[in-house]
């Protein structure tokens, strides 16, 4: 803390002849301070909200767990015979037996339909996947009692999902049928491929999530998860597949995982906080994004995320906040830091015109708040001269953006900084420059866009 107070002083020095009109310089330092010490917490093996597992060998005759295989309830992994009865049936099983370990063998695929997998559980549970656990792949033969998930673990306390097998969508098929494919198209939602809900005290370990039929992994209404060693895939192509979504929840860490799909790497949408991100690599994607938020004019409400040592590739975005017009609620207390970008379209933007819709939006003049927001030591290259966009509402400005240590380049040319009514500070290098942003939102320097606000659809 004395060193932070240390350095408060110094940016005193540094901000004081900037001459920063109308701005409350102590205000900004004490967000400056709430930023800096926004940190990842408990790092792996230090969580107290779920005891580790020790898990048993399986051919062990003195372990303690008891082993449930779903094969012992008539699973066939095939890959061809429906296997959904005997996943229930071992579920049902496992779920009423304390210490259990639900066991999907290696080597096999198991076909499996829509599924959900119930608690609370009588006692911790382990769910142990090894072997592929494979969607139906024909959209006309889904369960229409089940339209937008395929495999959602319920209300669990204290579940650790880990080992070296796969979750596989089969998305192929709902991706040709997607109006975002073809336009002639109808639009309609699709699965996703596994969902945690409403759950808590939850880990995920070392699995793989792919191919998801439209979203490969939710996290929703929950507390306390940490999702570690993950790989989540989807082809670039492929439409409205985020990876890892996460909405109503708080207390989430999502650290080295490795993401790559054809919509955001990860997503945060509303009533989420405490959402901490650490050693992710992003690409192909659309990157890592807070929103959309506000739409239909509802509100939307996301603060406390950290994004800590991150890579991303080739993808459409890299650290993008994406709200409608319209809407209400904020977004604030983000700090993105250690990041490199790697040929990536947008580094840095936010976003407060976005309209994925086939018709026009409509001009509003509410807004999810954007306030808060600290970019820290992001370097790399883009792909368009715009590196850093700041597109805010005039009505409802950012306000308190914070720059340092930023170097993005171009490699065919040189980049620069676009604002509309967004309000911060910058300290350290910086570039491009980001003069633009305005010292305080009564002078600021608002550069105008066409007659019509421009119109920021999904990348």
């Amino acid at each position: 803390m004395t060193k932070l107070r240390t350095f408060l002083s110094f940016l005193v020095l540094l901000l004081v002849p900037l001459s920063i009109v109308g701005q409350d310089i102590s205000d900004t330092l004490e967000i400056f301070a709430k930023l800096h010490d926004m940190d990842m917490g408990d790092e792996e093996g230090q969580d107290d909200s779920l005891e580790v597992i020790d898990l048993p060998s399986w051919h062990s005759h003195h372990s303690n767990k008891n082993l449930i295989n779903v094969e012992g309830f008539g699973a066939v992994g095939d890959g061809a015979a429906d296997n959904t009865q005997a996943f229930t049936d071992a579920w049902k099983q496992a779920c009423s037996t304390p210490k259990s370990v639900f066991l999907v063998p290696e080597g096999r695929r198991y076909l499996v339909n829509a599924t959900r997998f119930r608690g609370p559980c009588v006692d911790k549970i382990v769910i142990q996947i090894d072997g592929t656990i494979v969607a139906p792949d024909d959209p006309n033969s889904w369960d229409p009692n089940n339209p937008r998930t395929w495999l959602v673990f319920n209300n669990l306390t204290k579940v650790y999902f880990q080992g070296k097998g796969v979750i596989d969508g089969s998305g192929t098929k709902w991706w040709a049928a997607s109006c975002k494919k073809n336009k002639s198209n109808p639009c309609k939602s699709a699965p996703t491929a596994l969902t945690i809900d409403s759950s808590s005290a939850v880990r995920v370990k070392g699995i793989t999530v792919q191919n998801g039929q439209q979203m490969n992994f939710v996290i929703g209404r929950s507390d306390s998860v940490r999702v570690i060693d993950v790989k989540v895939s989807a082809p670039e192509d492929s439409p409205n597949t985020d990876g890892i979504h996460i909405t109503e929840s708080t207390n989430v860490v999502l650290q080295n995982c490795k993401i790559g799909t054809g919509d955001d790497c990860i997503s945060i949408v509303n009533a989420s906080s405490n959402i901490k991100m650490k050693n992710i690599f992003c690409g192909p994607g659309h990157g890592i994004s807070i929103g959309s938020l506000g739409k239909d004019n509802t509100t939307g409400i996301v603060e406390s995320v950290v994004v800590d040592k991150a890579f991303l590739r080739g993808t459409t975005n890299g650290l993008r906040i994406k709200t409608w017009q319209g809407g209400s609620g904020y977004v604030r207390a983000v700090r993105c830091q250690d990041v490199r970008m790697e040929d990536v379209t947008n580094p840095i933007i936010i976003d407060q015109f976005y309209c994925d819709s086939p018709k026009s939006c409509q001009n509003q003049t509410s807004a999810v708040n954007v306030t808060q927001i600290m970019y820290r030591n992001i370097t790399g290259t883009s792909r368009s001269q715009k590196a850093m966009k700041f597109a805010c509402s005039d009505t409802i400005p950012c306000t308190h953006i914070i720059l340092n240590n930023i170097n993005l380049q171009r490699s065919d040319g040189t980049v620069e900084t676009y604002c509309n009514s967004a309000a911060g500070i910058g300290y350290g290098y910086i570039n491009p420059s980001a003069e633009c942003l305005s010292s305080s939102d009564k002078d600021a320097n608002i550069v105008q866009p066409n007659a019509q606000h421009t119109v920021h659809t999904e990348l």
